[in-house]
């Protein structure tokens, strides 16, 4: 039976406000940084592409913009083998309190992130690492681990073990049963969690706040203290650079494997 007209409308309506909805703050970033005029205006004051070409000459945005690259791979290189391993742990073999390590990879999304900061602020002057840009990297993977996780862990949990045993059987070691076997099985979910922590750290602002100084300040912080005094039509710019690096993200995660995956990951 087809739906009424009416009810379709309705849906209809409701998809498009919400595409409007989101899409919005895109569009208007999007549009003021190709303005002509010396003021971030929507709709833009004519066309030009002179506030790109100011950023790529602007050494301060620059110099944050490659550290905020090397934190996002720093997080990505580490949160890569620790959460692959925690979620084949979690998904495959019976480990003790379970539950209790699922309830606990919540606590980053129950406690706010200005205590998760602070607390990592306190753990890294204690250990002398604070001021250096690496733990900033650290931060990011201790905070948005569970993405890396629950990514996994959706992929091993189709894994049928039949395979894993059938090549054990086969006189394959343990090792090479999890290089040759259940990480390819997996890996759908490793590239999902790696693109993941890679533009969350790529986009965390206030971790990275409490974790740097002027020295080491990430694009997100630079950005944030150039706002402070005024707004610029070259911050649209480096916004619609950063809103680039995460559609380019996108699109390699559906070529590599697919969005559909990464859904049913989430």
């Amino acid at each position: 039976m087809t739906e009424p007209l009416s009810k379709r409308l309705v849906l209809w309506a409701f998809v498009i406000v919400a595409i409007v909805t989101l899409s919005a703050p895109t569009i208007v970033v999007l549009g003021a940084s190709f303005t002509a005029g010396n003021i971030i205006t929507f709709p833009p004051d004519g066309f030009s592409l002179k506030w790109y070409a100011a950023i790529s000459q602007a050494s301060d945005l620059r110099n944050a913009f490659v550290r905020t690259l090397w934190v996002a791979a720093v997080c990505t290189v580490v949160a890569i083998p620790v959460g692959t391993l925690a979620g084949i742990a979690l998904a495959k073999y019976g480990v003790r309190f379970e539950r209790t390590i699922q309830t606990y990879l919540l606590l980053p999304f129950t406690i706010p992130l200005i205590g998760s900061g602070i607390g990592l602020m306190l753990i890294f002057g204690n250990a002398g690492i604070l001021g250096q840009l690496w733990p900033v990297g650290i931060a990011c993977c201790v905070i948005n681990l569970p993405f890396m996780i629950w990514a996994v862990t959706a992929s091993a949990a189709g894994l049928d073990p039949d395979l894993e045993l059938a090549a054990a059987n086969c006189g394959a070691p343990p090792l090479q049963v999890f290089f040759f076997v259940t990480l390819p099985a997996v890996m759908p979910g490793v590239i999902t969690g790696s693109l993941l922590m890679f533009i969350l750290a790529l986009n965390e602002f206030l971790v990275s706040l409490l974790l740097t100084d002027a020295r080491i300040v990430t694009l997100p912080v630079q950005i944030y203290n150039s706002i402070r005094s005024i707004i610029t039509p070259d911050l649209a710019a480096i916004s619609v650079v950063f809103i680039a690096c995460s559609g380019l993200a996108i699109v390699l995660l559906d070529r590599l494997v697919g969005l559909e995956i990464f859904l049913k990951s989430k």
